[in-house]
Order: structure tokens, then sequence, then C-alpha cells
């Protein structure tokens, strides 16, 4: 493989998603990304498999609204993002904390 098309794939995941809510989901084999706007579940399915190389059952996909919130008596817009949900076959995992 290329490094050129390395690069690329990299491209369609933007960063893990580590909160309380996705820790209690890897339990499950489940973990979560942030992708871009533009990504399907056809392309993340063949990015996640090269990259990690794992085997990829299922793929929720979330798009997560931007909101406005007042802080300090100012308006501040909290931008929206896609988030990706990928069940993997059992046994397998994904290590998120060497880093994508």
């Amino acid at each position: 493989m290329s490094n050129q098309n390395k690069i690329h794939l990299y491209d369609k995941i933007l960063s893990p998603i580590m909160t309380e809510k996705s820790t209690n989901l890897s339990s499950l084999n489940k973990v979560s990304f942030k992708v871009p706007f533009d990504s399907n579940k056809k392309i993340l399915k063949k990015t996640v498999e090269k990259i990690f190389k794992v085997n990829v059952i299922k793929i929720n996909i979330i798009n997560k609204k931007s909101i406005i919130k007042i802080t300090r008596g100012r308006k501040v817009k909290k931008k929206g993002y896609k988030k990706a949900i990928i069940t993997l076959k059992k046994g397998q995992n994904i290590d998120l904390t060497t880093g994508v």
C-alpha cells in the first residue's frame, strides 16, 4: 500500500470519541469515531477494516446538530459533527490509547 493511499484513509476518520458513554460501549465491541460530514457506511467500513485490520459487523451514523448556548451573556455556537458507532466482530477490539 502506498503512502499516499494511507494518508487518504486517515482522512476518513477525524478522531476517536472518548466519553463515559463510548467507554461503556467498548464492552459491547463498539467503538465511536468523529467522521467527516461526507462519509458514508460503505466508505467507513472499508477504511476501518484496512487501517485497524478488524472485521466490521455494523455501523451506525449519528448527526449531532450545532447548538447555540449562552455563555457569560454571549451567544456561542457549538459546531455540529457526524459520529460513527462501529460494531466489531466478537473478540476483536481497537486500542484507542495508541492514537489514530
